[in-house]
């Protein structure tokens, strides 16, 4: 692979700075913005530069624990941390967890599994790691999950926490409790999901005692957005990335005249007669691809079946 040298934008800059000086720190960064390179550089200085920490933990999707964290190492210089992933068999994750590394990473499926391997319920439990990194905080929305249950158990026995999320509520503000809760332990916005629900929501439908959704009330989500501006760091990439302005690369097509008839019957008709095959548009979006397909000299049939224009020029 080859290897970038890593130039951090002032946001990146100011969020490597903010997971450095700061505990517990939330970055609900949109997509593309460099949650991944932002949290390595900010660990790899963390370790060998400040020594504060000897062991994180990344807690990720599968896929993402499977490929990005390790690629993201690989891709920038300025990165020389040994990552090991946590995955695979049980025969695999226990090996894993005896080799020595700067950052582990494993799914997220697997985080109540790696506490058993640690005995967590005896009185003498350690935790090797003093540093958790969660991979798509949103997937820890619901309190009552095995997964929240372990954090939250976790979260006493580490230094250090990042969340990192571009959808850090993505139903309603309901959703950003149990986020924030293992941030700070309910400083912010309580110390029950309850007591957050009854502060800054009233019910909605509701069948008895069974309430099925809840409406912020007025005024509520700037009063939230408020009290969380110290831990967390919220950013929308237009806000913040710049892209080049559009080249527009005109291409010129001779068509045969006769595929020149063709192609502008089916654009108009949606329906073109082809030897034994009737092709077809359903959509204006299926129209617009099988052009494409007539500009690249083969266009398929409703049955999938590639069809070569030059045949079609000797009929």
């Amino acid at each position: 692979m080859t290897t970038e040298i890593f130039h951090a934008r002032p946001y990146q800059e100011f969020a490597i700075k903010k997971i450095i000086e700061q505990n517990a720190v939330g970055l609900f960064l949109d997509m593309g913005m460099g949650k991944s390179v932002i949290t390595l550089t900010a660990i790899q200085e963390l370790i060998y530069n400040r020594f504060e920490v000897e062991k994180v933990l990344i807690i990720a999707p599968l896929r993402v624990a499977e490929t990005t964290w390790l690629e993201e190492n690989e891709k920038w210089q300025n990165l020389n941390l040994k990552i090991v992933p946590i995955l695979g068999s049980e025969t695999k994750r226990l090996a894993a967890l005896k080799k020595s590394a700067d950052v582990y990473v494993i799914n997220r499926e697997n985080l109540v599994w790696l506490l058993n391997q640690f005995h967590f319920k005896k009185s003498d439990f350690v935790f090797p790691f003093d540093m958790i990194v969660i991979d798509e905080s949103s997937s820890f929305k619901n309190p009552q999950t095995k997964r929240f249950k372990a954090m939250k158990f976790l979260r006493l026995k580490i230094n250090r926490l990042v969340e990192l999320t571009g959808t850090p509520a993505p139903n309603s503000l309901m959703d950003l409790w149990p986020q924030i809760f293992l941030l700070d332990g309910g400083e912010r916005l309580g110390k029950t999901l309850g007591e957050y629900r009854r502060k800054y929501f009233t019910a909605g439908a509701s069948s008895g005692h069974i309430v099925y959704n809840w409406n912020l009330k007025r005024g509520a989500d700037k009063i939230i957005y408020k009290k969380i501006s110290d831990i967390c760091v919220s950013m929308k990439s237009e806000d913040y990335l710049t892209l080049p302005p559009v080249m527009n690369n005109f291409v010129k097509i001779n068509f045969p005249e006769k595929i020149k008839i063709a192609y502008r019957r089916f654009e108009k008709d949606l329906v073109l007669p082809i030897k034994e095959n009737i092709l077809t548009a359903s959509s204006a979006g299926v129209l617009a691809n099988k052009l494409l397909q007539f500009a690249n000299g083969a266009v398929y049939n409703d049955e999938g079946k590639k069809m070569r224009l030059k045949k079609f020029l000797k009929r």
